[in-house]
């Protein structure tokens, strides 16, 4: 059988490798210790799950959720786009749902990309970033996040004849996998460049509460208030813990809120309703629960640091999201998906390679923080013993 010319750019899948390898261990008799997947492991408070399931009753909920239908929870949206960062969206033309934020990172090149456009991605950066882009039949180029730029990229830096061909810029901070931020300042000089060179900004923002030691981050919003070129993706996924229930949304540049408006359109309705409604309880209710969850992974975080520096690897703490960003010894430091393939093979402890994020990923691995102190501990003495061997 013959398949489209498209698949061939998404190329192989290094964390499907890490699926089998995964699955390997396991038949091998390996406790799975799973630091590879950054889902939470956290429970959906029961106020949201309490209101998807008195949904399932009400038979007007069973239905198709066109546009119209979702305009209780865009509302939801923009008032907690307000709250949260003193901005006034409009509901009807400015937000948009979203079946998760990776939908939105997949089909808005679909509305931008012309074949042979490039978009400016972040590498390493999230692999979804990459496959909307080919999916659209655009070129990729790659910003570099090096550690001496504090993981920003450097936009003097990208070649005039790629910039010429330019219609995209995808940021997200703080940033996975390197566990970075970005100041409000480097976020204003982001918006200046895309108005200057005409291109469409979009920030990812799904770490948006997963700031530690009393932090908040900014949002690109913040740095384009007439949104000008900006729109900026929101998922439940992490602040609330609804990773499986997908759900998300769009706020900004309106142009483009209709542009991927106009492909979802031929491509999904919206979720189900009662999802919807569990999403306004989570984004309109009490806010302790995320207080909460950020407090569960800040401890993950010091409990994980210090069990990797006790077995002698020196990982840097973090100062938002649910990983750690950890440079590998010697001497697997030009190989990390050996390492993890390795290791897992060896221990049940699952890691992400860095090559999975881009090729300035390679020489790390990310540490995924979805289990419990106990277990975390575990897995330190694990890679310790596996280091030494």
């Amino acid at each position: 059988m013959q398949f489209a010319d498209r698949l061939k750019s998404l190329g192989s899948n290094v964390f499907a490798e890490m699926d089998i390898a995964k699955t390997k261990a396991v038949a091998a008799g390996r406790d799975l210790i799973d630091l590879s997947l950054g889902s939470s492991d956290l429970p959906t408070a029961p106020v949201i799950l309490a209101a998807i399931s008195r949904s399932l009753a009400d038979s007007s909920t069973h239905g198709y959720v066109l546009f119209r239908n979702t305009q209780e929870f865009r509302v939801a949206a923009a008032n907690w786009v307000d709250r949260r960062f003193g901005i006034i969206v409009d509901p009807e033309t400015e937000v948009l749902p979203l079946i998760g934020s990776q939908e939105g990172t997949a089909h808005l090149p679909l509305a931008i990309l012309n074949p042979g456009d490039f978009a400016l991605l972040q590498d390493p950066g999230y692999p979804s970033h990459y496959g909307g882009v080919h999916l659209a039949g655009g070129q990729v180029y790659g910003m570099p996040l090096l550690p001496e730029h504090d993981f920003l990229p450097v936009f003097a830096d990208i070649p005039a004849a790629v910039l010429a061909q330019s219609k995209l810029m995808v940021l997200s901070y703080p940033h996975n996998p390197t566990s970075s931020i970005a100041t409000p300042e480097f976020f204003q000089s982001a918006v200046k460049f895309c108005q200057n060179h005409n291109i469409a900004l979009i920030h990812d923002f799904p770490y948006v509460d997963l700031m530690f030691d009393g932090s908040t981050p900014p949002s690109m919003l913040q740095a384009d208030l007439d949104r000008s070129v900006t729109v900026e993706f929101f998922t439940l996924s992490k602040s609330y813990n609804m990773g499986g229930f997908r759900v998300g949304f769009a706020v900004g540049n309106r142009e483009l809120i209709m542009a991927l408006r106009q492909i979802k359109a031929v491509v999904d309705f919206n979720q189900y309703q009662g999802i919807m409604r569990g999403a306004i309880e989570a984004l309109s209710g009490d806010q302790s629960g995320v207080k909460e969850s950020v407090r569960t992974f800040q401890q993950r975080r010091d409990v994980m640091v210090e069990a990797l520096n006790s077995i002698g690897w020196q990982v840097p703490t973090p100062p938002a999201t649910m990983y750690l960003w950890a440079k590998l010894p010697e001497p697997w430091a030009t190989d990390s998906v050996k390492f993890c393939l390795d290791l897992v093979q060896a221990t049940g402890v699952a890691l992400s390679p860095g090559a999975g994020f881009g090729k300035n990923g390679e020489g790390y691995v990310r540490f995924a923080l979805v289990n419990d102190p106990q277990v975390l501990r575990t897995a330190a003495t694990k890679i310790g013993q596996f280091l030494d061997s």
